[in-house]
């Protein structure tokens, strides 16, 4: 599946690992990089090396937090903008493999990550 969200944001100039990120920044702002890892269940080192690309292309921003040891993520302006651009796209992949799964089985399969996610967020 990743394979074909990844042919879509092509153009976009993203991964769809990378595209999860820019998603999950824009939908609950700024976050430790502790708190995005455990959001979206990956571990450090894979978190780690998406977001130094984003941060490269200066789509992520990461500022001090509340200690030394922390680091508040967020969007800048023109990671906004990419995901906004890269949004369609991903919806059009998105719909696609719905159309070809099947309503429901489409949305059991989301229940079934859904679920995965919490046992891997558990530990």
């Amino acid at each position: 599946m990743t394979q074909v969200y990844d042919r879509a944001l092509r153009p976009c100039e993203l991964t769809t690992a990378q595209f999860t990120l820019l998603q999950a920044l824009g939908e609950a702002g700024p976050l430790t990089q502790g708190r995005l890892g455990h959001a979206l269940a990956l571990d450090s080192t894979t978190l780690s090396r998406t977001l130094k690309r984003l941060e490269l292309k200066k789509w992520v921003s990461s500022e001090p937090g509340q200690d030394r040891r922390q680091r508040l993520l967020s969007l800048t302006a023109s990671g906004r903008a990419q995901l906004a651009r890269a949004t369609p796209a991903w919806h059009r992949a998105q719909t696609r493999l719905r159309a070809k799964v099947g309503a429901e089985r489409w949305d059991a399969l989301l229940g079934e990550l859904a679920e995965l996610a919490g046992v891997a967020r558990e530990g």
